[in-house]
């Protein structure tokens, strides 16, 4: 019985399968190098949460059981990413973070520290001024020339207003100020 010939469907399947470790490994590299270089923030969205979005009706900041905070596996993504910038000989230069719960614990586990900025506090849902907390992050960043990266653990809504782009929970921009704007280098998932 002679084999039949496989799909190009399950041929281009197979393929993206194999490539998909040294696309991630060179997007890696990428990363790391970018950190390496002064003048670097790293934009991160916070570790993942237990489920749901934004948080619950008359949270308060000073509250963290009021709010939505991190789950067991964003407390663990937050420590993988601790190793990963152990592993790499990245020190940050200064870790801020919104004063969400869920921001100040992830960067407390993953960098061992943080500076509640409000610059970067959620505007999500009309809360804050996510125009003046931009002229804020760029200000930062066009000044920013370490030792280290300057990191700053916000959430989506923040880095979408100040980048474009969209993160995952856990997920890191690397970026630098250029021509007024902040333009993203490399991105690593936790």
């Amino acid at each position: 019985m002679t084999p039949k010939p496989l799909s190009r469907r399950v041929v281009l399947a197979s393929t993206s399968l194999l490539c998909w470790p040294l696309a991630r490994a060179q997007t890696s590299a990428a990363f790391w190098a970018a950190l390496k270089t002064p003048g670097t923030v790293v934009l991160m969205r916070h570790a993942q949460t237990e489920p749901g979005v934004g948080d619950p009706s008359g949270f308060r900041l000073d509250v963290c059981s009021s709010q939505r905070n991190l789950s067991d596996a964003g407390r663990a993504q937050a420590r993988r990413v601790a190793a990963a910038f152990a592993a790499a000989g990245v020190v940050p230069g200064d870790v801020r973070s919104s004063a969400w719960c869920r921001c100040v614990d992830t960067a407390r586990l993953a960098f061992g520290q943080a500076t509640v900025w409000p610059a970067i506090n959620s505007t999500f849902q009309g809360q804050g001024d996510p125009d003046r907390g931009r002229a804020e992050v760029l200000a930062a960043a066009s000044a920013w020339r370490g030792p280290g990266p300057l990191v700053l653990v916000t959430h989506q809504v923040n880095i979408s207003h100040i980048t474009g782009e969209f993160t995952a929970m856990g997920e890191m921009l690397a970026a630098r100020f250029a021509d007024g704007r902040m333009q993203v280098l490399a991105r690593l998932s936790a």
